[in-house]
C-alpha cells in the first residue's frame, strides 16, 4: 500500500484529508509536530507528501527546498494561497503538483494517482540541480545524456546529494565508499574526489564539490575553498 504524509496544521483539515486519502486506499502519515517537519518525512519516507505552505515555524516553501536537496519523492502542494507566484515559486523549488483549497475530494485523489504514476520506478533517482542520480546503477542523468559512473565516484555524489546543502564530513565520505574509516589513507579520498570534480565538469555540471576547511565537502552552486 502507498503511503501519503500529510503536513497540515490545522486539525479538522488535516483529519478530513486523512480521511479522504485512507478510502482513496492510502496509508496515511500526519504530521502533528512542526519542529524539524523536514527531518521527521524523511524518516517515515512516505512514497508522497502533501505539502501545506502556511504552517507555525517553517513555511512549506523551506520545506519542500529541504525535501527536493536530499530526497526524490514527490511533493503536491495544497494550499489557500492561490496567488500565482506562490504556485510558480512553489514549482521553482520542486513540488510535483499545485492545488489550491479548497479542493474537491476526487480532484485530489485524481492529482494524487497522478503524480504517483509519474514517479514509478523513479524511487532510486536522487534528483540535484539539473541532473538525477540513480542510486543503484550510478547513472548520472544530464542534459538529454546518461553516464555510468565509477562506483566510488557514484557514492561519493550520493553522499554528497543526500547532504543537501550541509557539510558531508570525511569520514563520512570514507564509510560511503569504504565501509568504514579505519586504515583509510586520507590521499585515497582526495583521488576520488578529485576524479570526481574532473567528471562533474567535463558534465558542464553548476553544482561543484567545494571543501569545508576542517570539516569536510559539500555540493554548491559556485566553488571556491570555504
Amino acid at each position: 500500500m502507498k503511503s501519503i504524509a500529510v503536513v497540515e496544521d490545522e486539525l479538522f483539515m488535516r483529519e478530513e484529508l486523512s480521511d479522504l486519502l485512507r478510502k482513496g486506499g492510502y496509508e496515511v502519515k500526519e504530521i502533528t509536530e512542526f519542529s524539524d517537519v523536514t527531518g521527521q518525512l524523511l524518516l517515515c519516507s512516505p512514497d508522497l507528501i502533501l505539502l501545506d505552505l502556511n504552517l507555525p515555524g517553517v513555511s512549506g516553501f523551506q520545506i519542500c527546498r529541504e525535501l527536493k536537496q536530499k530526497s526524490s519523492v514527490p511533493v503536491l502542494v495544497l494550499t489557500s494561497r492561490d496567488q500565482m507566484r506562490d504556485e510558480l515559486h512553489a514549482l521553482e523549488l520542486g513540488a510535483d503538483e499545485y492545488l489550491t483549497k479548497p479542493c474537491r475530494g476526487e480532484r485530489l485523489l485524481a492529482r494524487v494517482a497522478n503524480v504517483m504514476k509519474r514517479y514509478e520506478g523513479r524511487s532510486n533517482l536522487l534528483e540535484g540541480a539539473g541532473f538525477l542520480l540513480d542510486r543503484q546503477t550510478y547513472t548520472l542523468y544530464i542534459d538529454n545524456r546518461s553516464v555510468i559512473l565509477p562506483k566510488n565516484q557514484g557514492r561519493i555524489l550520493e553522499a554528497l546529494m543526500s547532504h543537501g546543502e550541509d557539510v558531508a564530513t570525511k569520514e563520512e565520505l570514507c564509510v560511503a565508499i569504504w565501509g568504514t574509516t579505519e586504515f583509510i589513507d586520507e590521499n585515497a579520498l582526495q583521488v576520488n574526489l578529485t576524479r570526481l570534480k574532473k567528471t562533474m565538469a567535463g558534465l558542464g555540471m553548476r553544482r561543484q564539490i567545494v571543501p569545508v576547511r576542517g570539516v569536510g565537502y559539500r555540493l554548491t552552486e559556485e566553488g571556491g575553498a570555504l
